[in-house]
């Protein structure tokens, strides 16, 4: 049986917002949002990265984000080199940050008393000494990035994993879209270096697509702790110089069997880690084994 009555809604049918059906952010307004955050990240960074560096504070400049896919972004990466996975968020959005081997080499040699120098020929993987460097590196990198992203956790970005080849970590799908920054860190007196952070568009939308924070202020933090890990249990080779005296070619090339030369033991014995000299002490001896008082600390 069919009824002959028109069908009449008891109320109005709903009619959705247009702001609610308006899509997601897209990179026109997301990586703006990203471009005006750069003095932000260097503030940040310039900040997180003063402990490792051990100095008041290194000079980082952050440039305009550009535009790639991940599969573009993997052939301007070399062989060797820093690639770190992290999360950021509550909703762990994931973005890759990548150093240059040379930044990493040269840090190491630095933290072990050099002046950064880094080998001509570089090593088909990273060292122990350098993985302790990257560690490093992440977690100070980390908190940067979460301070310039108005996080109140310090740990609102953290480091998933890593790999020396962005080949074998294959962080994202090729075709990936991701806004790039590239950081240059400037010391004095050093050549610069340079770090490369690589945000997918999906991570700047939860990163941005609510609005922008603001940067939450930080104390300012102090120079490196000596005693702090990773480097306070590393052994270092310590030499002291007792003689340093010169010989004519002549008494050299006549040195005889019991023959006996006169040596002038120094006042202020240098006492050294590498080539660098880090204190100055008196010769003596503790129970029969000779023995060097430090008397002025470099």
């Amino acid at each position: 049986m069919k009824p002959e009555r028109a069908f009449i809604a008891e109320r109005p049918l709903a009619q959705h917002s247009e702001a609610l059906l308006r899509p997601g952010p897209g990179p026109a307004e997301l990586i703006p949002a990203l471009s005006r955050a750069t003095e932000r990240f260097a503030r940040s960074l310039r900040v997180a990265l003063a402990p490792l560096l051990g100095n008041e504070g290194p000079q980082v400049a952050v440039a305009e984000p550009t535009s790639c896919n991940f599969k573009e972004f993997v052939t301007t990466v070399e062989s060797l080199a820093a690639n770190s996975l992290m999360a950021a968020g509550s909703q762990a959005a994931p973005l890759l940050c990548t150093i240059e081997a040379e930044a990493v080499l040269s840090l190491v040699d630095r933290a072990f008393g050099g002046r950064g120098q880094v080998p001509e020929v570089l090593p088909r993987e990273f060292p122990l000494s350098a993985e302790l460097m990257i560690d490093r590196l992440e977690r100070q990198i980390g908190i940067g990035l979460a301070a310039a992203l108005g996080s109140n956790s310090a740990d609102a970005v953290q480091p998933i994993r890593r790999d020396s080849s962005l080949r074998q970590l294959h962080p994202f799908p090729a075709a990936t879209q991701l806004a790039v920054l590239t950081v240059s860190v400037a010391e004095e007196g050093l050549a610069p270096w340079t770090m490369r952070i690589a945000f997918p568009l999906t991570t700047l939308a939860h990163l941005f697509g609510h609005g922008e924070k603001p940067p939450i202020a930080r104390t300012r933090v102090g120079p490196a702790d000596p005693l702090s890990q990773p480097f306070a249990d590393m052994p270092l080779p310590v030499s002291a110089l007792l003689v340093d005296v010169a010989l004519p070619l002549s008494t050299i090339s006549s040195l005889e069997v019991g023959q006996i030369l006169s040596l002038p033991i120094a006042r202020n014995i240098p006492v050294r880690v590498g080539k660098r000299t880090i204190a100055h002490g008196t010769l003596g001896s503790v129970d029969d084994r000779v023995a060097i008082q430090i008397t002025n600390p470099s």
